[in-house]
């Protein structure tokens, strides 16, 4: 009988659950993970790194891969409220928090993986953005000199991308996206490389390695103390990706267990991303020393060729418009969810309707999924109007999502899961761990805000 239950199993659309089956493989993570690591962050690291000197940054980037993938490794394990095949699927990590810490955890964990989210698709908005200028920047350099004033706004590129992402909305879900993440990542891969390539290339040009074992001099002992934490901040952002973890191993086809391949991904995805966070940080700051501008790519710290830099940029805009649907698709998975659920008998909520457009496929249709999608798409890009800082924008994000997010939640679970006995060696540790990953949120968030607040008032 089990025998013949696992066969139906096997050969249905579905899972035992009721849900459409999950495909997923290892590949499928390993380029969901690193589309939505491998983002904006990537750029600034250069910069970090100047403010944190030779020793300092490295040794930082190092530290935050091995708090991700510790992270990584505790919330994968709270994916099954048990270790057997049986145990009930945590389909998200609002869920999960829900099942092992309560209802009053759960507002303040859902309230913010929500606000990171939604932060992280205002910093892509004003990425994009910045990439757009860059290119005609990059053109303008060429033609006219560098020293030519070749200024452009960013308001009409910021909408350009909204409109982009309504219809990249359309979407169902993250199930439906493994493409835009094979297609994104790749793109993340030809920017970084390119970043790289002409560090090194401006090193090797310049005769000499750039920048100092204390990193760029500051006017006084407490603006280098905000400049190190906005780059601790900065740095957190590059990182984890814990709020979205079991959303993406919710994709996976199970057997083998979802834990051990979404291990096996977090343990690819973070080796890769972290070979090339080191080397863009450092060769960055290796080519332009105290001069490393706050973006790789989009601070003129290279000039020429200027259609390798056009095409960097080109690539990070295809990245970004894959990497907003990555975190927004979480966001709309949850409010949809809501309202199905508050509102069972709502036509407006629950009715689809087929459609069918000149020249495209025929699809299905949500009136509510359609407007609450396109009024959040108007949000960010209205706040990317509102604030275009690209460094303190990241460390805000980084400094608010890395330590309740990615080592909090996480460990307060794997607690509950495991039965960790309290005082036991393993919870001590943890328990040490997870106060060492507030004290970094704190100085990141402080010297992210401190920021912000120069600029604005600037």
């Amino acid at each position: 009988m089990a025998v013949q239950n696992s066969l139906q199993i096997a050969s249905s659309p579905y899972d035992d659950d009721g849900r459409d089956k999950r495909t997923g493989t290892l590949t499928s993570a390993v380029a969901h993970i690193i589309t939505a690591v491998i983002g904006s962050g990537v750029l600034s690291l250069a910069w970090s790194t100047s403010q944190l000197g030779w020793i300092a940054g490295p040794v930082a980037l190092l530290l935050f891969a091995i708090v991700t993938y510790v992270s990584s490794f505790l919330v994968s394990d709270v994916y099954r409220t048990s270790d057997s095949k049986s145990g009930k699927r945590n389909h998200s990590y609002i869920e999960a928090v829900r099942t092992y810490l309560g209802k009053k955890r759960t507002w303040a964990a859902g309230t913010l993986q929500l606000l990171t989210l939604y932060g992280t698709c205002v910093a892509y908005v004003i990425t994009t953005a910045t990439c757009l200028r860059a290119i005609l920047k990059s053109n303008c350099y060429h033609k006219e000199g560098h020293k030519a004033p070749c200024n452009y706004g960013d308001t009409l590129f910021m909408i350009l991308f909204g409109v982009i992402q309504i219809i990249m909305s359309f979407i169902p879900d993250l199930h439906n996206m493994a493409w835009v993440s094979a297609v994104a990542a790749i793109m993340s891969f030809t920017y970084s490389t390119i970043g790289l390539g002409l560090g090194i290339k401006q090193v090797i040009e310049n005769g000499t390695i750039m920048g100092s074992v204390t990193g760029v001099p500051a006017k006084s002992v407490a603006d280098k103390l905000w400049l190190i934490f906005q780059a601790l901040g900065d740095i957190a952002f590059a990182y984890p990706y814990s709020v979205i973890l079991l959303e993406i191993q919710d994709t996976l086809e199970s057997p083998p267990p979802e834990n051990q391949t979404m291990k096996k991904a977090s343990m690819t995805a973070i080796f890769i991303t972290t070979f090339f966070y080191l080397c863009c940080g450092c060769f960055g700051y290796a080519a332009f020393g105290n001069d490393t501008p706050g973006n790789l790519l989009t601070g003129f710290g290279f000039y020429e060729p200027y259609w390798l830099i056009d095409f960097a940029n080109a690539c990070i805009i295809l990245h970004l418009i894959g990497g907003y649907q990555i975190f927004s698709q979480t966001i709309y998975g949850s409010v949809e969810g809501w309202a199905s659920r508050k509102f069972p008998d709502s036509g407006f909520v629950n009715n689809f309707y087929k459609l069918k457009l000149p020249l495209l496929p025929s699809f299905k249709l949500n009136i509510f999924k359609f407007v609450f999608r396109t009024v959040y798409v108007i949000s960010t890009t209205g706040l990317g109007i509102l604030f275009p800082y690209f460094n303190q924008v990241l460390g805000v994000l980084g400094a608010l999502s890395f330590w309740p997010l990615a080592i909090y939640f996480p460990v307060e679970m794997y607690f509950v899961q495991k039965k960790i006995e309290p005082w036991s060696r393993k919870w001590i540790v943890l328990r040490i761990f997870s106060f060492l990953c507030f004290l970094v949120t704190l100085v990141g968030l402080i010297g992210s805000l401190e920021g912000i607040i120069s600029e604005k008032i600037g």
